[in-house]
């Protein structure tokens, strides 16, 4: 016996939008259930999700989508985390979205792979696309996006982005080298580097590029001048202290984030050093703190407000971004007063 009925009879001359309970029908499961299943819940069977799943598929069962001169859309932009960076993104996404009578909702991920409220907002049609900052989009949630024909770009990919999604990065490898060289041009030949990560894709290029330029420069890359797993400023104080500590430390250290600066400033305060003239600091990100603080850090910026409007844009099909899966914009050398020759030459 056949589960449901067939929806094609339903639709034939293709002029009326399949219903969800016509979905329910098909999958002979109720509306709730269907329901569940398009706002990614957990608590379905895997047969009956399957079953669900297939009947949207099968149907081209999808949301109504406003026309794009019907205002205003709702983006979703998504977070990993609240980092400080945030700030940057979240004004450039507004300043995009009021440019294009667009709206933006804020949210962030939740640690626990069971936490959905986005996906539930999105699951309700009150969301056109979304931007997701800093993050993955994991096959489950690719899948309902998909059926709900919801667009999305991802700003800064935690992994290698998914080809078919399309994504916006800077160029990582090039601004680890660019760092890196400052410090050589200085002088510099004992330098430290703290990284986040190394399974995120950004603090594996920005490590790269680190090894490069000394490699360039006929400089030995030090294991024991490298760190990575730096995720907080304890991290990388911690991290900072060790390099300081040893026999032969080193003059400079150039971090993959500038909240990481930051743990190697203390570091050097509890060591009775004085930046730069006894320690070089580059970080990277150009936060807004980073003009700041004491003294004024020299960092590598990425484009953050551009990245998010640039997402934004994409969403909307504006201009020929939306023709690229992957977009990387260039990253830049903002020299301050944490960087100066070393002291002694070793």
């Amino acid at each position: 016996m056949t589960r449901g009925r067939n929806l094609h009879a339903s639709q034939q001359d293709g002029a009326r939008r399949v219903t969800m309970a016509e979905v329910a029908a098909a999958a002979d499961v109720s509306i709730p259930t269907v329901s569940k299943v398009l706002n990614g819940r957990f608590d379905v069977a895997v047969e009956t999700r399957e079953r669900v799943e297939a009947a949207i598929n099968t149907s081209g069962y999808a949301r109504g989508k406003r026309k794009k001169d019907e205002a205003p859309w709702l983006i979703d932009l998504v977070f990993s985390d609240f980092g400080p960076y945030a700030i940057e993104i979240i004004k450039g996404a507004e300043e995009a979205a009021l440019a294009n009578k667009c709206r933006i909702a804020v949210s962030a991920l939740s640690d626990d792979p069971k936490e959905t409220r986005w996906l539930s907002n999105i699951g309700s049609g009150r969301t056109d696309g979304v931007i997701l900052v800093f993050a993955e989009l994991s096959p489950t949630h690719r899948q309902r996006l998909t059926a709900l024909n919801v667009p999305v770009v991802i700003v800064d990919p935690l992994g290698h982005p998914d080809p078919s999604t399309p994504s916006i990065g800077v160029t990582n490898w090039a601004g680890g080298m660019t760092a890196t060289d400052h410090l050589i041009s200085l002088g510099h030949k004992r330098i430290g580097m703290i990284a986040g990560r190394p399974a995120t894709l950004c603090n594996q290029q920005r490590l790269d590029g680190y090894r490069a330029a000394l490699t360039r420069a006929g400089i030995e890359v030090d294991p024991a001048l490298i760190f990575t797993g730096a995720r907080f400023h304890p991290t990388a104080l911690n991290a900072a202290s060790a390099m300081l500590d040893l026999p032969n430390p080193p003059t400079a250290i150039f971090t993959t984030s500038d909240l990481h600066a930051m743990g190697v400033y203390e570091a050097a305060r509890l060591h009775g050093l004085r930046l730069p003239d006894d320690l070089s600091v580059v970080g990277f990100d150009d936060i807004p703190m980073a003009e700041w603080v004491s003294p004024p850090l020299t960092t590598m910026r990425q484009p953050l407000a551009e990245m998010a409007g640039l997402a934004v844009q994409m969403l909307l099909g504006k201009g020929s971004s939306d023709l690229s899966h992957r977009i990387e914009l260039a990253t830049s050398l903002v020299v301050r007063s944490s960087t100066a020759p070393p002291r002694v030459q070793k």
